[in-house]
């Protein structure tokens, strides 16, 4: 395994990408409503990251055709956008975005509730996201990967949701994926140590049922084995001798970490 570390210097300039990831899915977010077609909201994003300096990091990524992902309810990752595919009342829908900036990598993803969900729906995006500030807050040097891993699990299992275990967070810089791969599970002070100037995407799959995942035909897009909704959180933090700073933040739109 290759970590590739950070200085300070080049943490801050990851800043920008980070901040362009995270500005481009909250205007997607907002956009997120009945009747918009999932590539609508892909050439949106596509319009919004060049016009503000960026390159979407996504398409034609390993082949991939869109700027966003776009995961609709039981599908988890990996959405391709159509035009064919109109968001309805009552639907969640994950949306992953990626900008490239001055060669430096951000990402960042969040499910929206289209319209009013069902109460139970809210929930899972409740605790997911609560998933991806715990996993968050234990990004922190001389822990291990495996206690981001078991912090994430430990607020999805006590809520009763299934963690998606085929899919994990990573390591990002000039490349979108890097070492290490950072699972939603784990043992407590198991794995890798965490190290100031690593760089991760935290990023919690969560499922209402089964954690058990299927690929579709396509190659790209996954879905819950047994057809439940699923909700999908990411932002990138730095761990620094301080503790965790969120390399995606927009100033004055994201919660602190405790």
């Amino acid at each position: 395994m290759a970590v590739i570390k950070k200085t300070l210097a080049e943490i801050e300039e990851m800043k920008e990408a980070g901040r362009l990831s995270a500005a481009v899915l909250r205007e997607v977010g907002k956009r997120c409503v009945p009747g918009v077609t999932t590539l609508e909201l892909d050439e949106f994003a596509e319009d919004y990251i060049r016009s503000h300096g960026g390159i979407p990091t996504f398409k034609g990524y390993g082949g991939f055709p869109g700027s966003i992902c776009a995961s609709i309810n039981e599908q988890i990752v990996h959405g391709i956008p159509s035009s064919t595919v109109r968001l309805k009342e009552g639907d969640i829908i994950s949306i992953d975005t990626g900008a490239t900036v001055n060669g430096w990598a951000g990402d960042n993803a969040w499910t929206f509730a289209v319209g009013k969900v069902a109460p139970d729906v809210k929930r899972l995006l409740d605790v997911t996201e609560k998933c991806m500030w715990a996993g968050i807050s234990a990004a922190r040097p001389g822990n291990r990967l495996g206690d981001i891993g078991h912090a994430v699990q430990s607020v999805a299992r006590k809520a009763g949701f299934g963690v998606v275990r085929d899919y994990t967070g990573h390591g990002i810089g000039r490349n979108m994926h890097e070492d290490p791969a950072v699972p939603n599970f784990g043992l407590k002070h198991t794995g890798l140590k965490l190290e100031a100037g690593m760089v991760l995407a935290i990023e919690p799959m969560i499922t209402m049922g089964t954690h058990r995942t299927h690929v579709m035909r396509d190659g790209w897009l996954v879905v819950t084995q047994d057809g439940k909704p699923a909700a999908h959180f990411e932002k990138t933090v730095a761990i620094t001798s301080d503790g965790p700073v969120l390399v995606s933040n927009e100033p004055g739109r994201d919660r602190p970490i405790d």
